[in-house]
């Protein structure tokens, strides 16, 4: 499975952009799908993730109620809609997918292949 991550950019503190997650070469559905970021000089962290079918999403504390995550199975994308965002923020993101448990999907060594990143900068 490729993923294809887009949707990055320059945003202003409060802003709202929209990151979108294309896989190719592959089943789509068989795989819980998470967004990650890392933040230069850190480790890449957990943001988002979304159950299989979609009915279950888990967000990191610092992101509930800002972020929401989405996938359509049947476009092969998943999403991350991002609101307020701040200046600690700044991150490449990066979209994932996992054959794991659900259990399982905030940790970024579960996950079996992962999109190039997309660079978010959040302007103060």
């Amino acid at each position: 499975v490729q993923l294809q991550a887009s949707g990055g950019g320059l945003v202003q503190t409060g802003g709202s952009p929209r990151l979108s997650c294309a896989a190719s070469g592959g089943s789509f559905r068989p795989y819980n799908m998470g967004w990650f970021r890392q933040a230069p000089g850190k480790e890449r962290t957990f943001v988002a993730a979304i159950a299989r079918g979609g009915s279950g999403q888990i967000y990191q504390d610092s992101v509930k109620g800002r972020f929401t995550i989405s996938r359509d199975n049947a476009k092969k994308t998943v999403t991350l809609q991002m609101n307020t965002l701040g200046p600690e923020d700044t991150a490449v993101y990066y979209c994932a997918a996992t054959s794991g448990v659900w259990s399982s999907v905030t940790f970024p060594h579960m996950y079996n292949y992962w999109g190039q990143g997309t660079q978010v900068t959040v302007s103060s």
